[in-house]
């Protein structure tokens, strides 16, 4: 656990979990409390950011950052400003059928950049609210307010709807009226959306939507063991920055005798024998330089430090083996993986403060980086934009490592206990007694 580790390392995981935090306390709306996607200026709200700051506030009470009073009041604050913001089936609504736009105005909370409906930004927000709910348990009149709009939120989605006449959710919708044509199917960072859809007390998915789900899984073998292939890290962390998956398997996983915590160690050593290889001869790369993740990049044919001419992706969901590399990393994804490989964890920490020691901003890892590329520095090219995503991974899988808190709390939840057992899940802390 992390708590075992040398003082010098806990010392700077605590500033960079510190700073992750202060990100929602400076870029979330004072009328609204919706998180901005990035730190740029006039960024819009993501509604995932959203979900994350939720959960990240019990963080900031438990660790000293921030009163509990004041925590709640931004907490009942969004929730209020949720449950009031207009639903509706044209092109300025918040909201539709209990889901939310991906990206919001700040401070009218009406859709943005004509985007989608999104059901997994949906399932990101209502996993904080429910965390956040689970957290305020008090007695006092906004913790019981915020309990009964966490319910009312999670209650009103209709999760059935966004079968979009199928048997497996789709990714969303657009107004007037059309579902996108992509679904979810095959391991994704969907699994937590289909486990809030099982979940829900009204307008639940049934668990043959499920199984049609995992049917589409892709297994491979790692060294003798089997293994679910996914090669962006941000897969395997986001459903797991709030389910204890550890020990606890469904079907797929039962009949391969392993579990999706056991998996991702596996996609944390892929990651790393990839960067060890480093086939496309990038800077830096080793194995203790790696993450491979979604996120912002330089885009283009450019020439590299070396010489060589590269494609470069903008933004994209890079990963190893098999996803796209053009020697961007993601320098916050080490730090989130801190529960399932802290070893590793800490000497990637290590070698970025050696090695880019000018990579933070405002004391927060930037979305990306590519030393490939000419730069100011050794960091080559920088992200100009602290992602919201990002910083609430950081929070919460830091805590996670440190004392498991996030997933205590999740057990917690009746909803995330019945998502997972009508999804099969079986072992571990679900054969425990069911909270009240």
């Amino acid at each position: 656990m992390l708590q075992q580790t040398r003082n010098t390392e806990r010392f700077q995981v605590d500033r960079l979990q510190s700073a992750a935090f202060d990100y929602f306390l400076r870029y979330s709306d004072a009328g609204t409390g919706l998180v901005a996607d990035t730190s740029l200026p006039d960024a819009p709200s993501s509604i995932a950011a959203t979900g994350f700051g939720l959960s990240c506030y019990p963080v900031g009470v438990e660790r000293g950052w921030i009163g509990r009073g004041e925590a709640a009041g931004r907490v009942l604050m969004t929730l209020r400003f949720l449950a009031q913001s207009r639903q509706g089936s044209d092109a300025l609504a918040t909201g539709y059928r209990g889901f939310y736009y991906h990206f919001l105005h700040m401070k009218t909370g009406e859709r943005v950049w004509q985007c989608e409906l999104s059901t997994i930004d949906t399932a990101l927000l209502i996993a904080g609210v429910l965390t956040a709910g689970a957290y305020f348990s008090g007695d006092s009149a906004g913790e019981r307010e915020i309990r009964a709009l966490a319910d009312k939120l999670y209650a009103r989605v209709d999760w059935r709807w966004a079968l979009g006449r199928g048997e497996i959710l789709t990714m969303g919708w657009r107004p007037p009226g059309r579902f996108l044509k992509y679904r979810w199917q095959g391991y994704s960072e969907a699994l937590l959306l289909y486990v809030l859809a099982l979940g829900a007390p009204h307008h639940a998915i049934g668990p043959e939507h499920y199984r049609e789900f995992t049917a589409a899984y892709a297994w491979t073998t790692v060294d003798g063991a089997p293994h679910l292939q996914a090669a962006p890290l941000f897969v395997h962390l986001f459903p797991q920055a709030w389910l204890d998956l550890r020990g606890i398997g469904d079907a797929p996983m039962r009949d391969e005798a392993t579990d999706y915590f056991d998996n991702t160690c596996r996609a944390i050593a892929l990651q790393r024998a990839h960067a060890e290889r480093n086939p496309g001869d990038f800077a830096g790369y080793g194995g203790d330089m790696w993450g491979l993740s979604a996120c912002g990049g330089p885009a283009g044919r450019q020439r590299l430090v070396d010489g060589r001419w590269q494609r470069m992706l903008g933004y994209a969901a890079r990963g190893a083996p098999g996803g796209p590399d053009d020697g961007t990393l993601a320098p916050w994804a080490p730090v989130a993986c801190l529960p399932f490989a802290a070893d590793a964890s800490q000497s990637a920490l290590a070698e970025l403060e050696n090695c880019y020691p000018d990579i933070l901003c405002e004391s927060r890892f930037p979305g990306g980086f590519n030393p490939s590329l000419p730069g100011v520095g050794p960091e080559g090219w920088v992200d100009d934009r602290v992602v919201g995503l990002d910083q609430g991974l950081v929070v919460m899988m830091i805590e996670n490592a440190r004392n498991g808190f996030v997933w205590e709390l999740t057990r917690s939840i009746p909803a995330i206990r019945r998502g997972l057992q009508r999804a099969d899940f079986r072992g571990g802390w679900l054969e425990t007694r069911e909270t009240a």
